[in-house]
């Protein structure tokens, strides 16, 4: 019977691991995130690979870039699927999306400018330009009152 199983593979091998696989016919599972337009494994030296144990467990253990296989004395322990269900879930286009600064604001939210010029001020969040990308947030400010487009990643909900 077929399980998810945790490998631990050899630093910066995630990614030739899974074309291994991918070509030997296994179900392979490598979660990955996007940082400043480099792809990266989101458990850098980690990925699931679901294979019968013990019938496959020697071509498993023996593949090129692979360490080990995630386990104790008794051998490799599965995964639930569910697990890897729960990590698919937080995908967005095939990769991992984190919350940078918290939950996404809303029309009418209080939102603070996390980086860039603006670092520090504050403002109404007014609505999204383009899903995930950019925002139009009022300013509301002594000498200065207006809207200002900037990218939704910068900003964080002020609670």
């Amino acid at each position: 019977m077929e399980n998810w199983f945790v490998l631990n593979t050899k630093p910066k091998k995630e990614f030739q691991v899974e074309k291994l696989f991918h070509e030997g016919g296994f179900k392979v599972y490598n979660p990955k995130y996007k940082q400043e337009n480099r792809i990266l494994p989101f458990f850098s030296g980690y990925e699931f690979v679901c294979f019968d144990h013990p019938g496959q467990y020697k071509k498993v253990k023996y593949t090129r870039g692979v360490k080990r296989i995630v386990g104790n004395k008794e051998g490799p322990i599965p995964v639930s699927e569910k697990i890897i269900e729960e990590i698919k879930k937080r995908e967005i286009n095939g990769f991992i999306e984190l919350d940078k600064y918290g939950s996404e604001p809303e029309a009418g939210d209080e939102v603070q400018i996390m980086e860039g010029a603006m670092k520090g001020l504050k403002g109404i969040f007014k609505k999204e330009l383009n899903p995930r990308e950019r925002a139009i947030v009022l300013m509301n400010y002594v000498s200065y009152q207006g809207h200002v487009v900037i990218e939704k990643k910068k900003l964080k909900k002020v609670l």
